[in-house]
């Protein structure tokens, strides 16, 4: 194997799967989904219906317990709602939102690193972009974070596996550009950070989703 592709099953990492495969070739690519405890299983529908498409090996990993005393509004325990507005829109000041959870992308790039190394891949790829670290309210999606996380795992597999986030300096609109030319079949991703049989529109993942296409000047395969 060559690359390991940080996987949910949404635009980001959809995209970043296309580009590895594109690179590497289906065969040589895995798709590494986690739950994590979240209120609904879509998005890992979505993983493997995406996978499958690519063609590529898929592992799904269960990380619930880690995250069973976080507070975050995407997970099964929270009491709180899910925000109906574009977060970035929504923010009245700097600082982590609701839908934060724990340092969830450290841990996610921390396993990843593991499973990437012990199954011979040199790379690993994850969807990070501007658009979620503004503001501060996705720590864990920010330049210093990756940068500090990419030096963690050069080091920590002894220069065996480097990381690579391609989407870090663009915004969601660039790389729904970047899926388009290469074909992504969005129709088969999942965003809506609720669980219903279509997305809710009005989350901030909806409201973000449907920008980035319009944007782009097409309409989102996906409906709502």
């Amino acid at each position: 194997m060559k690359a390991l592709v940080l996987f949910s099953g949404g635009i980001d990492s959809s995209t970043a799967l296309a580009m590895a495969v594109e690179k590497y070739g289906s065969d040589e690519v895995i798709a590494l989904s986690c739950f994590y405890g979240q209120k609904h299983d879509r998005e890992i529908e979505a993983a493997k219906n995406v996978a499958a498409h690519y063609g590529v090996k898929q592992k799904i990993l269960n990380l619930a317990k880690i995250f069973e005393d976080s507070d975050s509004a995407l997970l099964k325990a929270s009491g709180e709602d899910i925000p109906k507005e574009s977060y970035v829109e929504g923010k009245d000041k700097e600082g982590l939102i609701s839908t934060y959870v724990p340092f969830r992308n450290g841990l996610f790039l921390s396993v990843a690193a593991s499973v990437a190394q012990a199954n011979g891949c040199e790379v690993i790829y994850y969807g990070a972009h501007k658009d979620d670290a503004a503001g501060a309210a996705y720590p864990d999606c920010t330049p210093q974070f990756n940068e500090a996380m990419a030096k963690g795992i050069l080091e920590g597999t002894g220069h065996e596996v480097r990381l690579e986030a391609p989407f870090i300096n663009a915004n969601k609109a660039d790389v729904v550009r970047m899926g388009l030319a290469l074909g992504v079949p969005y129709e088969l991703t999942w965003s809506c950070y609720e669980g219903g049989d279509k997305p809710c529109g009005k989350c901030a993942t909806c409201i973000d989703r449907k920008k980035a296409f319009e944007e782009n000047g097409v309409k989102d395969p996906a409906g709502e």
